[in-house]
């Protein structure tokens, strides 16, 4: 049997879910003096999200990760749905689901490592930055062109909307 391409699922997804190190970061964190860890996120991720939270989708971020700075940035971009400290991402993911009465089928998530994989082997459209891990790119129906950090979020976002008339409303 033929593999479908990921194209083919863009029309069903009605969710967006994120890892944020690694693919709306690069990864790299910054350690100061005093010990915060800093990050950079790009801005033309941000204006996507922000165009996909505006569209009506469902978005989500579910990261170990527990910093404040992080969780205020994805916040002012109108995401209502900021789970970090998620060390066990697929109970975060399950109880997202059904307290949100979504399909996994519909769910397009993007993450890059280890920690992503049990959630990406049950979602619609399992996706990655560029420079993912080979576990997670041999998991995924889409690998973007773009690295984590560097536009890999908005590649995907652009394309469901494209897809389903809703970019630039």
């Amino acid at each position: 049997m033929e593999e479908k391409s990921y194209k083919e699922y863009l029309n069903h997804i009605t969710t967006f879910i994120f890892d944020v190190d690694g693919v709306l970061t690069d990864g790299t964190v910054l350690v100061t003096t005093s010990g915060e860890l800093l990050r950079s996120m790009g801005v033309k991720d941000g204006y996507a999200l922000k165009c996909a939270v505006n569209a009506g989708y469902n978005v989500a971020i579910i990261s170990a990760g527990t910093n404040e700075g992080v969780k205020l940035r994805l916040e002012g971009l109108g995401i209502k749905d900021v789970f970090l400290g998620a060390h066990d991402k697929i109970k975060q993911f399950e109880t997202y689901i059904k307290t949100n009465n979504i399909k996994s089928e519909n769910i397009l998530y993007m993450g890059d490592d280890i920690a992503d994989y049990p959630v990406m082997k049950i979602v619609g459209l399992p996706s990655c930055p560029q420079d993912a891990i080979p576990e997670i790119k041999g998991i995924s129906k889409y690998i973007s062109h773009k690295k984590g950090g560097e536009g890999a979020a908005r590649d995907v976002i652009e394309q469901v909307l494209k897809v389903q008339g809703k970019w630039f409303i």
